[in-house]
């Protein structure tokens, strides 16, 4: 059987053994496997997925080049992965299965999406970085991705809060 033709973008359990474990790694030195991908300056975003749910329903493409990155939430086992993820990639929409943690490459004007996140048992970290300094489309529709005004930060109370810090804690 053939090998699907986007298979070669998926980089699964990125991991490296240093002094404190495990480590999720990828740069451009010669022999990493980021080598093979270009630099920065990068747009970055991560959330926490703790149950299934769709992101961008409709199939995309962008100007740079991206990573789709996928982690267990276990940061003292980044082998824990419990969850399935379906990525849709190219005019073909094929579906690559993500069970595992993973690294997805999207090259610059491959149209990519829905990322569907079909079975979380665990809570597992989402990030995505792309190659440019702003988030943009060169195919499909922008309108559902907010923008930076339509946004609200936390405030320093919440953020306190979230940390389990009393308001009057100073850092």
């Amino acid at each position: 059987m053939a090998e699907p033709k986007y298979s070669k973008y998926v980089i699964r359990e990125p991991l490296e053994k240093d002094k404190s474990g495990a480590t999720l790694h990828l740069c451009a030195e010669d022999g990493c496997v980021g080598a093979r991908f270009p630099g920065f300056p990068a747009e970055m975003t991560t959330v926490v997925i703790s149950q299934p749910t769709t992101m961008n329903p409709e199939p995309h493409a962008h100007d740079y080049d991206q990573f789709l990155c996928f982690l267990g939430s276990n940061p003292l086992n980044l082998f824990d992965f419990a969850a399935e993820v379906e990525v849709v990639l190219g005019e073909e929409k094929e579906t690559q299965l993500i069970d595992t943690t993973s690294i997805v490459f999207i090259p610059k004007g491959l149209l990519h999406c829905p990322l569907i996140f079909k079975k979380v048992d665990k809570p597992i970290v989402f990030t995505h970085i792309c190659f440019a300094p702003v988030y943009t489309r060169s195919v499909g529709d922008m309108s559902g991705h907010p923008v930076h005004r339509s946004r609200t930060r936390y405030s320093r109370q919440e953020q306190l809060k979230l940390r389990g810090r009393p308001a009057a804690y100073q850092l």
